[in-house]
């Protein structure tokens, strides 16, 4: 509100810029004389022409002209702050911020010059922002956001309109580019987190390859070992043959036909043909990372990085022809790895596939011939001019609950065909330090340690895609073939159920048979 007199202050006119309060974001020019500030109960300031026998209900302070100035009066039993002082008279300057009564509100005395308009810049509003900080008495946190309140109110609307358009502007600017920045980096991050990720994932695989290789330790503990495990074993067999004659024969008679399959496979980038290898030092060893994990790179010398596997097979049909399950045939189907390097480019390449015979010193190579779409089988091929093996027969029906089976194939892989090898083979093999996953395998043909293990078991439940049987088996012993007590092949040897009391799953003779019929007719 205005207050209106006869003569105005030479060269300069006064005003109160309201800062709190009720009448915040208003100017009151002060024009008068004397002045009389009234301070209502609803916390609003009124400034008049000081009259004689006036109202003096609310008064709280007086202005006197002085000079170019105003003097400022306060009423007895009225409390006003000049500046954070407490005063009860006082010369004002331009800037002087002054809080009426014991809660505000604040206004800014203020000084033009009449040649100049009156203009808040945004260096005053911040100003006035840190001027309240410092003079008020209220509580740190109300001051602070009484403070930022006031600044954005009075930057929003005593700024110019181009002032407020450009600002809008360039916060926006602001938002789009860290928007887009935060977008970029998340990118970045995920797909430094999903290569390393990935990289890293496989690495473990083959540290966990590595950790089932074997190693000088571990031969010393199979010799260790070996006297009572194979006496477990030549018990076990000598029961099962005591038990019942037609075993024996079956058991004798199937050997022949039982491959123990070695293979591995590695990544190789579809676009430019490199396959994924270790990081080697200047010495050709392979680093290791901080976790005890290979390093891994497509653009390393070092060796192809190698998943290792073994499995089961068994000779059907004409003798060219093993059958084993597809996730043997195809080991990368149950690899965690194999989609998030697939997003990299990397595509899975089966290295190297062998088969083993029991009584035959060499091995012979493998190719894949046909795999299930619907079940957990494939046909593997020989390659070379192998002669043709003993093929197993396939039942014509499947077993009945309670009959029993038997199980044939090579559980622990390398492992078990040692622990039946003896104490002599081991020390030899201790002799020569050659642990190597391949040459284990090569030497073991050669003393004619490939031999497959047999377990018995009963059929627990029948169904069109599943037989279930109680024999003892584990990881390796995948692919080997169920036999019935008559010899012919009633199931192929898939998974073990350990929650289930140790339960086997074996995928039924009929789809065997319809696999090998769906082979013959392409």
């Amino acid at each position: 509100m205005d207050a209106n007199a006869d003569h105005d202050l030479p060269g300069r006119t006064a005003a109160l810029e309201h800062l709190t309060g009720p009448s915040r974001g208003t100017v009151t020019w002060l024009t008068g004389s004397a002045l009389d500030i009234f301070l209502s109960p609803r916390r609003f300031i009124h400034v008049s022409e000081t009259r004689p026998n006036g109202e003096t209900d609310h008064l709280i302070a007086r202005l006197h002209r002085a000079d170019d100035t105003y003097e400022l009066e306060v009423m007895p039993d009225c409390s006003v702050w000049v500046n954070g002082d407490r005063v009860n008279a006082r010369s004002l300057e331009n800037d002087d911020i002054i809080e009426f009564d014991q809660a505000g509100p604040m206004s800014r005395f203020c000084l033009y010059r009449e040649d100049r308009p009156m203009r808040r810049t945004v260096a005053d509003i911040v100003s006035d922002a840190v001027a309240y900080m410092r003079v008020s008495r209220q509580p740190v946190a109300i001051r602070m956001l009484r403070a930022f309140g006031g600044f954005l109110r009075r930057l929003a609307g005593e700024t110019t309109v181009l002032f407020r358009f450009a600002v809008l502007c360039a916060l926006i600017s602001l938002g789009v580019f860290a928007y887009q920045q935060n977008r970029m980096n998340a990118l970045l991050q995920q797909r430094i987190d999903s290569g390393a990720a990935q990289l890293e994932s496989f690495a473990k695989a083959l540290t966990r390859a590595r950790e089932e290789a074997l190693t000088p330790g571990d031969l010393e503990a199979l010799r260790q070992e070996i006297a009572t495990r194979l006496m477990t074993n030549v018990e076990r067999l000598e029961a099962l043959e005591r038990r019942s004659e037609a075993t024996a024969k079956v058991i004798a008679s199937s050997i022949a036909s039982v491959a123990f399959l070695q293979g591995a496979y590695g990544f190789r980038e579809a676009e430019t043909g490199r396959m994924l290898r270790h990081v080697v030092d200047d010495k050709g060893r392979p680093l290791i990372s901080p976790l005890g994990q290979p390093m891994l790179s497509l653009e390393g010398e070092g060796p192809v990085a190698e998943r290792q596997f073994t499995g089961t097979g068994f000779a059907v049909a004409d003798g060219a022809m093993l059958v084993t399950n597809r996730h043997v045939a195809q080991p990368w189907e149950n690899d965690a790895d194999i989609k998030a390097l697939a997003g990299r480019g990397l595509a899975p390449v089966m290295i190297k596939f062998l088969a083993y015979l029991p009584g035959n010193p060499a091995a012979a190579p493998l190719e894949l011939y046909r795999t299930s779409p619907d079940a957990d089988l494939a046909i593997m091929r020989r390659t070379g001019a192998a002669e043709p093996l003993p093929a197993l027969t396939l039942a014509d029906a499947p077993p009945n609950r309670g009959d029993e089976v038997i199980v044939m194939g090579y559980p622990t892989g390398l492992r078990s065909m040692l622990v039946q090898a003896g104490d002599a083979f081991i020390k030899k093999l201790q002799e020569a330090e050659d642990t190597d996953f391949w040459s284990v395998a090569a030497r073991l043909a050669e003393d004619g340690h490939i031999v497959p293990l047999a377990s018995r078991g009963i059929v627990g439940q029948v169904t069109e895609a599943t037989i279930v049987y109680d024999a003892e088996t584990t990881h390796g012993g995948s692919g080997g073939p169920v036999l019935g007590i008559e010899g012919t092949v009633v199931a192929v040897n898939a998974a073990i159920l350990p929650e289930y009391g140790g339960s086997n799953l074996g995928v039924p003779a009929a789809a065997v048979r319809a696999l090998l019929e769906g082979a013959s007719t392409q």
